[in-house]
C-alpha cells in the first residue's frame, strides 16, 4: 500500500503499537486516513497536538487533567471512599458502569511479582497522603485478579493498614486472572456489591 514511502511505513509502525491493532489493521486505518486527509487527518493531527500539549497525568491521583487546571482530586472532603485501580482504563469502565461514587486513585501499573517490590512508578506515597488528608472511611482495592494485580493489592494492604480504616477488595464475580477493563457491567457490579474486608485474608 505504502510503496515503501518512509513516512507511511513509520505511521503504520506507530499505529501497530496501539492495543488491539496489528500491522494489517493499522494499514487499513492509515489508508482510510490518507483517503480523507482534509476531513480526518487534519483534525486528528490537531487534536493529538492539543492533547500532547495540554493534557498531563496528575501526580497526586494519577488521573488526566489539563495542565493549567486543578485536578478533581483536589476537592478534599467530598467523599468518604476511595477506589484504587491499576489504570485509567479500569477507572473508565467502573465509571461507565455507574457503580461507585467516590474518589479514584490510579496507580499507573502494578507490581510485577517476579521482581522486587519496586513502586517508584506507582503513586503509593500520594495514596497514603490522600487517605490521611481526606479522612476516608473505606479504601476499595480494585486491582485485577492477575498475579501482578494481587501482588499489588497485598502490598497496598500492608502500607495503608489502619485500624480506623475499612479496607475492602472486589469479591464474587471477579474471575481468577481477570482484568478489570475486560469485565462486563454485571460482573463488575457483583464484584463491587459483594466486596469483602481484606483483614484476615
Amino acid at each position: 500500500m505504502s510503496n515503501n514511502i518512509p513516512e507511511i511505513e513509520e505511521l503504520i509502525k506507530q499505529f501497530s503499537k496501539l492495543p488491539g491493532l496489528g500491522p494489517k489493521s493499522a494499514k487499513r486505518i492509515i489508508l482510510k486516513l490518507i483517503q480523507n486527509k482534509e476531513n480526518m487527518v487534519k483534525p486528528l493531527a490537531k487534536s493529538l497536538a492539543t492533547v500532547y500539549k495540554n493534557v498531563v497525568r496528575c501526580n497526586n491521583c494519577g488521573n488526566l487533567k489539563i495542565s493549567t487546571n486543578k485536578c478533581i482530586c483536589e476537592e478534599v472532603g467530598k467523599f468518604d471512599k476511595i477506589c484504587i485501580v491499576e489504570s485509567l482504563a479500569d477507572m473508565w469502565v467502573i465509571e461507565s458502569a455507574n457503580i461507585f461514587k467516590g474518589y479514584y486513585h490510579i496507580l499507573g501499573g502494578n507490581i510485577n511479582s517476579s521482581e522486587k517490590n519496586d513502586n517508584k512508578n506507582l503513586l503509593i506515597d500520594s495514596l497514603i497522603r490522600r487517605i490521611k488528608s481526606n479522612n476516608l472511611k473505606e479504601v476499595i482495592i480494585a486491582t485485577s485478579a492477575t498475579i501482578e494485580g494481587q501482588t499489588t493489592a497485598h502490598y497496598i494492604e500492608d502500607v495503608i493498614q489502619n485500624d480506623k480504616l475499612k479496607i475492602t477488595k472486589l469479591a464474587q464475580g471477579l474471575p481468577v486472572g481477570g482484568e478489570i477493563e475486560q469485565l462486563d457491567d454485571g460482573t463488575l457490579f457483583s464484584a463491587f456489591k459483594n466486596r469483602v474486608p481484606v483483614t484476615g485474608d
